[in-house]
């Protein structure tokens, strides 16, 4: 297991790298459909936190793995197994999703992230023996994420036991995150590892496709729900049909960029714009959450009230293009995506579920959906005037 070169030519995604995505779509659905409930139940704020906490857990584990492929995917039996062992983390951590939303029992999420970590682990030990030229970093790695999984065991017993209050979980939780975060950091003090930027930006990009698949796997759940309860509405169309178009322009507007040159020009701001993702890959697999209950309460009444609903749209879609905005204005000089233009549609849709009890949820995702397919416009037609200018 020897690093692979930073400027390998033609490097994609490998079969292995995407089944073991196919995993995460699992954990993200069932995370997603626990947010949906709460939403429904008129209590999204109070399920957003379990929320966040079982969604840090899903997105750092495969934001790990992702960056490790990128140095030394070898792709043999060995490095084949011990992703297995990972994926197998992936399941059960999904399997323990409703009682960590419905009960706060994060025993099964806990045990499921650490089976992830401990395919990892195995993973960085044995790049650490084989590439002496990185064994330094390899072996930090290792210890750093050993040391954090014997401190979220620790936080576990601690809270089952009594001996940890439970208002101090969450700042353990928030804790143990910091510790994390650093982790890659700190053991990359001593060397960098050689990650490829273009393959980088693949994996995050099919990751941002899985999640917006998500959304249409949430959209679908509602309707559903919807024709179950009642025949076919107006207001169901007009969820529905803006439901996709919605998520279309989100997608459009973040492959107007290409990440892989930013990342190859500014290796420094990876960490950035890898943490960064975070928000957006919540943020996605919230707005699925939010247009699931949108599209379900057209059929039937839902405990939630209609601002809470277009909220539940309104600011996912917000916290992402201005996250997506901040992801480009990191990694390129003149990122496509205006200031000006991202800002008044943040505003925009975020001032919309103000008018819900008045003109309803459907109207309120449809102008969300106006305003998001109109900075597609703005955007492209901007572009085309640049490249035209610097033409001439």
């Amino acid at each position: 297991m020897t690093a692979r070169a930073i400027d390998e030519p033609h490097r994609v995604s490998s079969q292995l790298e995407l089944l073991f995505d196919l995993t995460f779509v699992v954990a993200v659905a069932a995370v997603t459909a626990q947010l949906a409930h709460a939403v429904a139940a008129g209590h999204g704020l109070t399920g957003l936190v379990p929320f966040l906490q079982v969604f840090f857990a899903i997105w750092w584990a495969w934001m790990n793995f992702t960056w490790f492929a990128s140095s030394y995917d070898t792709d043999d039996v060995l490095y084949r197994l011990l992703t297995m062992v990972q994926m197998g983390g992936v399941l059960t951590l999904a399997a323990g999703v409703p009682a960590a939303a419905d009960h706060s029992d994060y025993g099964i999420v806990t045990l499921g992230y650490i089976i992830m970590r401990i395919g990892l682990v195995a993973q960085w030990v044995r790049a650490g023996l084989e590439d002496p030229a990185g064994r330094r970093t390899a072996l930090r790695y290792a210890a750093g994420i050993t040391v954090l999984q014997v401190g979220w065991v620790l936080r576990l017993v601690l809270a089952d036991t009594g001996v940890l209050p439970e208002s101090a979980w969450l700042p353990a939780f928030v804790c143990l995150v910091v510790l994390e975060l650093a982790v890659p950091r700190w053991a990359e003090r001593v060397r960098s590892t050689n990650w490829h930027p273009h393959h980088i930006a693949e994996r995050y990009g099919l990751f941002t496709i899985i999640l917006l698949g998500e959304s249409v796997l949430a959209a679908s759940r509602g309707v559903a729900g919807a024709l179950e309860a009642a025949e076919i509405k107006a207001s169901f169309v007009v969820i529905a049909v803006c439901a996709l178009v919605l998520l279309f322009a989100l997608w459009w507007l973040y492959f107007l960029t290409e990440a892989g040159e930013g990342l190859s020009d500014r290796r420094d701001r990876s960490y950035l714009w890898g943490y960064g993702h975070y928000v957006i890959f919540a943020a996605l697999a919230a707005l699925g959450a939010g247009l699931e209950v949108a599209v379900e309460q057209s059929g039937h009444a839902v405990a939630a009230s209609p601002s809470a609903l277009g909220y539940a749209v309104a600011i996912p879609t917000g916290v992402y293009l201005a996250m997506l905005w901040a992801l480009h204005r990191l990694i390129t000089a003149e990122p496509v995506i205006r200031p000006v233009p991202a800002l008044g549609g943040v505003v925009a849709v975020l001032a919309l579920p103000l008018a819900a009890p008045a003109i309803g949820v459907a109207a309120v995702v449809g102008a969300i959906t106006a305003v998001c397919v109109l900075l597609v416009a703005v955007t492209i037609t901007t572009a085309r005037r640049a490249s035209r200018q610097e033409a001439a």
